[in-house]
């Protein structure tokens, strides 16, 4: 039997001020892929929502080219949505997803919502998904500055989802790896109580254990009002 080519870790955990975890995540490296989900806070079932994006996204088998990969969990994301749709007709049921797939020297993040997937190379971190959020559009299509943007009252609110009110929309970034990428999967909880910096210094060396506790420890030793999840992925 071959190696598994990637190294990861994973660590959830509930915020301080919350009565239970809302997120999951999925760290599955003999199939290549992560994920982590963000159920919607303030609604209904958001741990339900998370969790079944993270069983949906279990149950899919790494078989074909990175590109078949993409489609079959596209796929799998849009069922599910239309199923939590049904479901949630007296009430929003939704979760945020950022999924990663690696195959050979190749990765496809994807996503939708403001969980977020982040690149260490070369000394330098770099932000691949985009918030699917008022608080990006208002910037994008109003010309807001970030101040005016993050003053906005629905600032936080989420543009896409699986199980939202729209059809679900994914965004797709595909790159080729190189030797010492770190890949950083992680929910909002875990990336707005770091800075820039905190987050790129917590993934400049170590294990994916050791990144990920590093991660935890800088959160935890603040107020963690919201629940934290993170998954470090090593190719």
């Amino acid at each position: 039997m071959n190696p598994v080519p990637w190294r990861s870790a994973a660590r959830t955990q509930r915020g301080k001020l919350r009565a239970r975890n809302e997120d999951a995540f999925l760290d599955r490296p003999q199939s290549g892929c992560w994920a982590v989900a963000d159920g919607m806070g303030g609604h209904r079932a958001g741990d339900v929502a998370s969790q079944a994006v993270i069983a949906n996204l279990a149950a899919l088998h790494a078989q074909g080219t990175l590109d078949q990969r993409v489609e079959a969990l596209r796929g799998c994301l849009q069922r599910l949505d239309r199923r939590l749709g049904l479901e949630g007709l007296h009430g929003t049921i939704g979760s945020t997803v950022v999924a990663l797939l690696l195959e050979g020297h190749r990765a496809a993040c994807v996503w939708a919502g403001d969980s977020r997937c982040y690149l260490w190379r070369a000394q330098c971190l770099y932000q691949l998904s985009r918030d699917h959020s008022m608080f990006e559009r208002l910037m994008a299509e109003q010309q807001l500055s970030r101040a005016q943007a993050q003053a906005h009252p629905d600032a936080r609110a989420l543009t896409r989802a699986v199980g939202g009110r729209e059809p679900l929309s994914l965004e797709v970034l595909e790159l080729d790896t190189r030797p010492g990428d770190v890949f950083l999967l992680c929910s909002d909880g875990l990336y707005q109580a770091l800075s820039h910096r905190e987050l790129g210094g917590a993934l400049s060396q170590g294990t994916a254990q050791q990144m990920v506790e590093r991660l935890f420890a800088l959160v935890l030793r603040g107020p963690a009002r919201d629940d934290l999840t993170a998954v470090v992925v090593l190719p």
